[in-house]
């Protein structure tokens, strides 16, 4: 275990959240909101998981990490923090699987990643980027502490980014 909230509990991913990493990956709202991400199988999704998310515990000791809530045992979403390139500072990224939308997890998930990236990793200025017509999102953001910078278009992105930093 990572973190631990009053309803939630985010750890680190495994090999074994495949199918899990699949159906976030491929929800319409993961799609629309965040991008394609081209994983369309089982096999696909492992690979995911050991190139994008494990990968970046060992690189950097943080990454995008799976939510809970308490009580359950199927994963509601991933929460945690991202060293892009193409940012100058690491980013905090939430997706949930949209049976858990509306009911403050985003929020909640977000917040204490932010907590995190503070105390005990120690960084100063954390970024997030959203698409600039997810309204959702961007409340999420600002209710936790950050502030909208800019729309950018990052390198490599096709759609412009909200940018923000708290």
């Amino acid at each position: 275990m990572i973190l631990e909230t009053p309803r939630l509990s985010l750890r680190e991913a495994a090999l074994e959240d495949d199918a899990f990493i699949l159906a976030l990956l491929n929800a319409p709202g993961f799609v629309s909101g965040i991008g394609d991400r081209g994983v369309r199988s089982l096999d696909e999704a492992r690979d995911y998981i050991e190139t994008r998310i494990l990968s970046s515990y060992r690189d950097h000791g943080f990454g995008m990490w799976v939510v809970t809530a308490k009580g359950q045992d199927q994963p509601a979403g991933l929460c945690g923090l991202v060293r892009r390139d193409v940012l100058p500072h690491v980013d905090l990224g939430y997706a949930l699987l949209e049976r858990w939308w509306g009911r403050g997890y985003a929020q909640e998930a977000a917040a204490a990643v932010l907590a995190h990236a503070r105390a005990p990793l120690g960084l100063g200025t954390v970024a997030a980027i959203v698409n600039p017509d997810n309204a959702a999102s961007r409340r999420v953001l600002e209710k936790i502490g950050f502030s909208f910078i800019d729309v950018r278009h990052l390198d490599g992105w096709d759609e412009p980014s909200a940018y923000y930093c708290a």
